[in-house]
């Protein structure tokens, strides 16, 4: 083996859920190292989650299962040509997309709806709980791609 194996940095859990999850979220929502504004925005969307259903971690958690894609195309060169390829989402990586695209969708909402960014985010969530919404949309998108070139699966590494 030529070079050592990077080990993947371990995030500490956020202090009020106790969960990598939220701290991740919290992380990919915050602009310019302004960290407790990410915080206040996301407690207050979990917060807000609570009021509409049950417990605010449950839906959370089965939103991003929700949004989760279990297959995405990657770009293979061969012979010149360039495919499509279908391959299976790791864990993680998962986990990075469902967060990235409920962000992405809570932040197209419009602010003549929702006059706040957790509002917004609180929203997304609660559609990809209950398997609707931009990101679920956006999940479905992946999953036909990787459909349409189901074919070019045999090139997978």
């Amino acid at each position: 083996m030529r070079h050592k194996k990077i080990e993947k940095r371990k995030i500490a859990p956020d202090t009020i859920y106790n969960s990598p999850v939220v701290a991740k979220l919290i992380n990919y929502i915050m602009i310019d190292g302004k960290k407790t504004i990410a915080q206040a925005n996301v407690y207050e969307a979990l917060r807000l989650l609570g009021e509409k259903g049950d417990e605010p971690m449950k839906l959370f958690e089965k939103a991003l299962a929700n949004v989760g894609p279990k297959v995405e195309v990657k770009a293979k060169r061969i012979g010149g040509a360039n495919y499509q390829v279908p391959t299976e989402v790791r864990h993680e990586r998962k986990t990075a997309l469902a967060l990235r695209w409920m962000i992405e969708s809570a932040r197209k909402r419009s602010n003549k709806e929702y006059h706040s960014f957790a509002a917004k985010l609180c929203a997304e969530l609660w559609d990809a709980s209950q398997n609707t919404g931009e990101a679920v949309r956006k999940r479905d998108m992946a999953l036909r791609q990787a459909e349409a070139n189901k074919a070019f699966g045999h090139f997978r590494w």
